[in-house]
């Protein structure tokens, strides 16, 4: 069950990068001092980011809890 504990630290980590990203998308925005709607609309993007990159570090969390059980 190695395979399993590998491939959810890998899914864990490139959530990581997703959320990382995401914040960075967001400060980006607020530093750009845009119009409130503008801002808004950048925002609802990175959130989508945000929630996807978030989702797949639960699953690789999850993947790597089964294979430590598993072993």
């Amino acid at each position: 069950m190695e395979w399993l504990i590998i491939l959810g630290a890998v899914l864990s980590l490139v959530g990581l990068a997703g959320l990382i990203a995401s914040a960075v998308k967001v400060m980006k925005a607020k530093r750009a001092g845009l119009e409130d709607a503008e801002l808004r609309a950048r925002v609802q993007k990175a959130m989508a980011l945000n929630m996807g990159a978030l989702g797949l570090s639960v699953i690789g969390l999850m993947c790597v809890i089964l294979g430590v059980s598993l072993s």
